[in-house]
């Protein structure tokens, strides 16, 4: 238990620090780990560190308001009834925390990688409402269990461990909302270009 002791005290005397450094060592073993997944049986798959930059980025910019969030859900709707308390905290976190972060998520995913803004949003469009829904399935367990077993100083080293699989997860997403627009993209200029093409044929029948 030494190293959740050693965490506890970093996160006393610099909670904000420690935060930051969690967070991006959950977001990169999130997204390696999402890499290895999306390469698996691939012959010439190899790492992309331009994909866990981007992983670090995001990570280390949501790290400080995600951990005020949760000191904020910890210290209140605190209620005589632990079961009211749990039941609102979990349904307050996945209605508001939840749909705004992954809004981020894939958001800044895909500006990152040289989207236009209406690129991005349709990113959203196909991303977040199957990851909120899916996101139901795990959370609001993992808060209860932790908002029931896991001293404060805990909560986010457990939250951690569970955090890098649901960013393997949310990677994964991501990964196959860009293949699936950039499938939909080359369609679309492939048909544009069979156009262009009829269209200069009917032109040179009609001269």
């Amino acid at each position: 238990m030494k190293p959740f002791h050693g965490y506890a005290a970093m996160q006393k005397r610099s909670p904000l620090l420690t935060q930051l450094e969690s967070s991006l060592i959950i977001y990169f073993l999130g997204d390696l780990s999402a890499q290895y997944v999306s390469n698996s049986g691939k012959d010439d798959a190899s790492y992309e560190p331009s994909r866990g930059l981007k992983a670090l980025i995001i990570g280390g910019l949501s790290s400080i308001p995600s951990y005020k969030w949760f000191m904020f859900l910890g210290t209140h709707f605190n209620y005589a009834s632990h079961t009211v308390s749990l039941a609102v905290k979990i349904v307050i976190n996945q209605s508001v925390f939840t749909p705004i972060f992954n809004t981020y998520f894939f958001g800044m995913h895909s500006l990152l990688s040289g989207a236009t803004w209406a690129e991005a949003k349709q990113r959203v469009i196909d991303t977040v409402p199957v990851s909120w829904k899916n996101s139901w399935k795990v959370w609001p367990i993992v808060t209860a269990f932790s908002f029931t077993f896991i001293q404060p100083q805990y909560r986010n080293v457990f939250a951690g461990v569970i955090a890098i699989g649901w960013q393997t997860y949310l990677s994964w997403l991501n990964k196959s909302a860009e293949a699936m627009e950039a499938g939909k993209s080359a369609l679309e200029s492939t048909q544009g270009e069979e156009n262009t093409v009829s269209q200069r044929v009917k032109a040179a029948a009609g001269s």
